[in-house]
């Protein structure tokens, strides 16, 4: 695991990922916009179902506050997208942190070891690029979305 995970203020570690779609999402492109990177364990679990469904639900909202939600784990892509279909993701970028294996995640600090996936873990980035929230939630622990919005709609 890094020293730390990465703090409210810095500038967030940038990086290039494909969604389910084989869509290359490159995080410094969407300077301008507010951004929430929604870290899930691994897909096909209960709880990280109901995190990747809350972003797409609120999508409309998102998309009025200038913000973009993805989802990121360290699946592949084809299993991102065979779990997108199945959990009824149309819009929302499930992010595939592969290759290298949790590479996005141990930048940001917050890569399980003895895991081999992340923690539950929400940033909100402002149109800067600045992390302007963070927090770590319990595995078992669905992210507040209600929380986010807030969050998201006061910077």
């Amino acid at each position: 695991m890094a020293d730390k995970t990465a703090e409210a203020g810095s500038v967030a570690p940038d990086f290039t990922l494909k969604d389910q779609n084989q869509k290359a999402v490159t995080l410094s492109e969407l300077k301008g916009e507010k951004v929430v990177l929604s870290f899930h364990p691994l897909a096909w679990t209960s709880i990280c179902k109901l995190q990747m469904q809350d972003l797409e639900k609120n999508r409309e909202q998102f998309d009025r506050l200038d913000a973009v939600a993805v989802g990121l784990s360290v699946d592949s892509v084809p299993c991102k997208k065979a779990w997108a279909a199945d959990i009824g993701i149309e819009q929302t970028s499930l992010l595939a942190d592969f290759w290298p294996h949790g590479g996005v995640t141990t930048a940001y600090g917050i890569f399980r070891e003895t895991d081999g996936f992340s923690e539950r873990a929400v940033f909100i980035l402002d149109k800067d690029g600045l992390i302007r929230f963070k927090k770590i939630y319990s595995i078992s622990e669905v992210p507040d979305i209600a929380e986010i919005l807030k969050v998201v709609e006061d910077l």
